[in-house]
């Protein structure tokens, strides 16, 4: 091989491990949080060999399901694999060899709201991890009249509602980006 060949392989191999490392490092910074199942979602429940026992169900308003030999049972609330080991223990009594699979076959529950000033206000549902600013994408931006400054998010939390401010201006301008913040299920955005 020539020497100008090695050179373009020397640079791609660099820039690939280079890749890697900056892969690793940026992946390694976000956190792992479990699916929590609410209700609108639905579940594909399916026990291998039995095809009684494979069903989509939809996971009511209450965060209960209904599934043969079992009933209803609590699933809002709930990671997958908790809802999965108690569905085990539920049917191990019925079927042997038990080889049970619980998958979201459709998310329904994660769902934000946009109201006030911005082109398509509305319902979103989230099949991702969003923040502030995309929300306000997905609504179709601000339109003229809104108080671009004056932005506020409601959240549900344990002991009542938290408010966050959002400062439309400040963060597309690249300051106070800590007001951009992940948004959670049921958080309403509100653009006076």
């Amino acid at each position: 091989m020539s020497k100008s060949t090695w050179t373009v392989l020397t640079a791609i191999l660099f820039c690939f491990c280079a890749s890697q490392a900056f892969a690793q490092e940026n992946t390694a910074a976000l956190p792992v949080v479990d699916y929590v199942i609410g209700p609108g979602d639905v579940l594909d429940i399916s026990v291998w060999k039995e095809q009684a026992l494979t069903k989509l169900v939809t996971v009511l308003p209450d965060g209960k399901i209904s599934f043969p030999l079992v009933g209803t049972l609590a699933a809002g609330g709930k990671t997958l694999d908790q809802l999965t080991k108690e569905l085990e223990k539920k049917l191990s009594r019925f079927v042997p060899d038990l080889n049970l699979s619980v998958v979201v076959h459709q998310v329904n529950s994660h769902l934000i709201y946009v109201i006030g000033k911005v082109n398509n206000p509305g319902r979103f549902v989230l099949n991702s991890n969003i923040d502030v600013l995309q929300a306000l994408a997905m609504a179709g931006g601000l339109n003229p009249f809104a108080e671009q400054g004056n932005i506020k998010i409601f959240r549900e939390a344990e002991g009542g509602k938290k408010i966050f401010k959002f400062d439309y201006d400040d963060v597309a301008g690249g300051k106070k980006l800590e007001e951009n913040i992940k948004l959670k299920r049921g958080d309403v955005i509100v653009v006076p």
